[in-house]
């Protein structure tokens, strides 16, 4: 069996270049940023999610002193929009995260890879791609327009 593999993303130098949707969930996942429970790491990482009912849903990484108990943002608003909204597609997913005091160079952090494989299960389940965005809390912002770009050789119930 032979996989195609697509490998592509675009780079925003400010959120300004973004629409006003994008714009809106940049802003909307760094104010969950905030409220990130991370008193173990001083890693916050903020997400946001826009549905095809066109709400936006927002969560954040919640940390646990048993290790791995804690959860990241991206798994936790995903869990959550699909308990709560499971007939809605997700269309985009925007993520900001970093150090607590971010006195180091900002960077954009992508969803690690228990991240990108739980988004891989909702593409699949939804028959859809999910547009992800990562950014820096500069406002610098990449652009995929699937997980698969982030996850080439993907793992789904297709190899069970």
């Amino acid at each position: 069996m032979q996989q195609e593999i697509k490998i592509g993303y675009e780079f925003f130098q400010n959120v300004d270049e973004l629409n006003d949707t994008e714009k809106k969930l940049f802003e909307t996942a760094k104010s969950a940023r905030e409220k990130a429970y991370a008193p173990y790491s001083n890693f916050l990482v903020g997400c946001a999610l826009l549905l095809d009912n066109g709400e936006i849903i927002s969560g954040n990484n919640q940390e646990n002193a048993a290790f791995p108990s804690g959860l990241c943002a991206e798994r936790s608003t995903i869990f959550w929009t699909a308990a709560n909204f499971p007939k809605e597609k997700i269309l985009k997913i925007f993520v900001i995260g970093g150090s607590k005091d971010f006195t180091e160079k900002s960077i954009a952090i992508p969803p690690c890879g228990a991240c990108r494989q739980s988004i891989s299960e909702y593409e699949v389940k939804q028959r859809s791609d999910i547009e992800i965005y990562f950014a820096s809390m500069s406002g610098e912002v990449y652009k995929t327009s699937s997980v698969r770009d982030l996850l080439p050789f993907s793992f789904d119930a297709s190899y069970l």
